[in-house]
């Protein structure tokens, strides 16, 4: 075997990890569109080897050309695997050491919840041994407006999708914590928006209190809300220290999702 032929492999396997760097760029940049400037620099390689990388994935239509500003984006194809993926991810099984690890270091009850259209539900918790402690419904739809879970999944939707929900939806009371006007709602989720997470002392049942964080899709869409609840008589002391411990759990179930914020 000639040098020329023995060496033909492992340039072939050089040439395809470039062109996944290539395209892992366009998913980590943060940016919609890339231009091979951009690239070249961010990768150091040439120019030269850029654009023949971006021709052999729009042949593949993993990156699309935009003509009139002659700059790249993920194509249809690299967004259809990005879909498959998100089918076959099971949310509770990325999240369960996050919350295991949540529930370790607080003491308290852990949850994760998803929205289901108009409403949230739980879909896991993690329970400790307290004999005084707060435990939750699994697949048990509650409204998006009373709760910590579900204010933040609320208040992480658009603005388009907030506006129809609050005309759609009576805001009914739960206890005398429930917040019923549309004003004060509003208000509390551009808060909880500012903060990053949202609270509840009593909204949703009286004596019960928690604490809840977004967890983000790579779009910086919210998937879903993880919580930390307890009595509301051990909640107040400890909400500064609970704080960075929910928001760490959070950014990294968000950060599997792809989300780089």
């Amino acid at each position: 075997m000639s040098v020329s032929e023995s060496e033909s492999p492992s340039r072939s396997i050089a040439a395809v990890e470039r062109a996944m760097d290539v395209l892992l760029l366009f998913g980590r940049s943060g940016r919609a569109d890339l231009g091979v400037t951009e690239i070249a620099t961010e990768l150091g390689i040439t120019k030269a080897a850029v654009h023949r990388i971006l021709t052999a994935l729009r042949n593949r239509d993993l990156i699309a050309f935009e003509p009139s500003t002659r700059r790249y984006t993920l194509g249809h194809a690299a967004i259809a695997l990005g879909r498959a993926y998100m089918a076959r991810t099971d949310l509770r099984i990325m999240a369960a050491p996050e919350l295991r690890r949540l529930g370790s270091l607080t003491g308290e009850t852990t949850t994760l919840s998803i929205r289901r259209g108009d409403t949230r539900m739980y879909v896991d918790q993690v329970v400790p041994d307290h004999e005084l402690r707060v435990e939750v419904a699994l697949g048990v739809p509650y409204p998006l407006y009373a709760g910590s879970s579900s204010k933040v999944i609320l208040a992480y939707l658009g603005k388009q999708e907030i506006d129809d929900y609050l005309r759609r939806q009576q805001l009914e009371a739960f206890t005398e914590n429930t917040i019923t006007s549309r004003t004060a709602l509003r208000s509390e989720l551009a808060a909880i928006r500012k903060r990053g997470y949202a609270i509840s002392l009593g909204e949703r049942q009286l004596g019960a209190a928690s604490i809840a964080a977004p967890i983000l899709d790579h779009d910086g869409g919210v998937m879903a809300a993880i919580s930390v609840c307890a009595p509301l008589s051990r909640f107040e002391p400890r909400i500064d220290e609970f704080v960075p411990l929910l928001l760490k759990a959070a950014r990294a179930i968000s950060a599997q999702l792809g989300y780089s914020g």
